[in-house]
């Protein structure tokens, strides 16, 4: 009895020697900003100082006296997101991209407080200090809820929205990824903090982008490297807790911008009905849904979106005049 107890006691151990030593494997520790700029920045890049520690990323590219752009990515994702359409929207328009705290190679001082409503106040000194008066707002995701958040706020500097698989409602995908349910709880916020994210990265990827050709390592690779720049763990588990202004149709109705609804039918983050209710609650909007298309159609898409975005901007907002054809 006295050899079982050793044995079983002797198990017992080991097995949590063996869970130490796998959860010590499993930490990742930060990775230097410079580091990462020297793999990530573009000839492109600019960064500008906003005060209190900020000091954000962003490129202004494209046709430097047409109309402006400005889009903004999603939770976890970065200006790239965005590359296909800048490359096709550059030759007429002026397309301005910029990482929100806690993402990409924008910088925060420690400590900083992140929240989707302060997103708002950075696009705006953003913006403001790069002189684009008035501009089309196009957000995907949580990208998304703060361009129709900025656009009722500031309705005097938004010639048109856009809104790809926008984010606002209070609604819930049930085919959502993993690595979401574990954010919303507690317990799993703590233990995704410092551990190797890389499988639960991808996974949620694939379910963004549908088509696992697109989800490439390389791909893989800029999602888990500038999650972990300095400051970036803190602020991407904090923006999922507190609270955010989320859409109603009373609020939406006041928006008066021409807006685009653009979303992917088969968007396992977001469902496609929400993008229905924006178009249903923002007056005059137009909606353009995607069968067999997820989360991303700028990426998963992008030649037949952006062609979309285009041909609407053309008829609906910078219409052709004769001094201009």
């Amino acid at each position: 009895m006295k050899t079982l107890v050793r044995g079983l006691l002797t198990a017992m151990a080991l097995i949590v020697v063996l869970a130490a030593v796998g959860w010590l494997a499993l930490q990742r520790k930060d990775i230097p900003y410079d580091s990462l700029e020297a793999k990530y920045d573009s000839p492109a890049s600019r960064y500008m100082d906003l005060g209190g520690g900020v000091r954000v990323h962003y490129r202004d590219e494209g046709r430097r006296d047409g109309p402006t752009l400005v889009l903004l990515h999603g939770y976890s994702a970065s200006l790239q997101a965005w590359e296909p359409w800048v490359k096709a929207l550059a030759d007429d328009y002026r397309v301005i991209t910029l990482d929100f705290p806690g993402h990409g190679l924008t910088r925060t001082d420690q400590g900083y407080a992140a929240g989707r409503e302060g997103y708002e106040v950075v696009v705006d000194q953003v913006t403001t200090r790069l002189g684009a008066r008035r501009f089309t707002l196009g957000g995907n995701s949580m990208g998304g809820g703060v361009a129709w958040r900025y656009a009722m706020a500031h309705p005097e500097r938004i010639d048109a929205l856009v809104l790809v698989d926008a984010a606002g409602w209070p609604s819930i995908s049930k085919d959502r990824p993993l690595i979401f349910k574990i954010l919303q709880q507690p317990l799993g916020r703590a233990i995704l903090k410092n551990i190797d994210t890389r499988p639960l990265i991808r996974q949620g990827l694939q379910s963004a982008y549908l088509e696992p050709r697109l989800v490439t390592p390389e791909l893989v690779d800029r999602y888990v490297e500038l999650a972990r720049a300095p400051g970036h763990r803190d602020i991407l588990l904090g923006l999922q807790t507190g609270t955010n202004r989320v859409a109603t149709p009373q609020l939406l109705s006041t928006i008066k911008a021409p807006t685009l609804v653009m979303f992917g039918q088969q968007d396992k983050v977001i469902p496609a009905a929400d993008g229905q209710r924006f178009a249903s609650a923002i007056p005059g909007s137009t909606l353009i849904l995607y069968p067999d298309v997820g989360h991303v159609p700028m990426e998963q898409i992008p030649d037949r979106s952006v062609r979309d975005l285009k041909g609407w901007l053309k008829a609906k907002v910078y219409i052709p005049t004769a001094a201009t054809l």
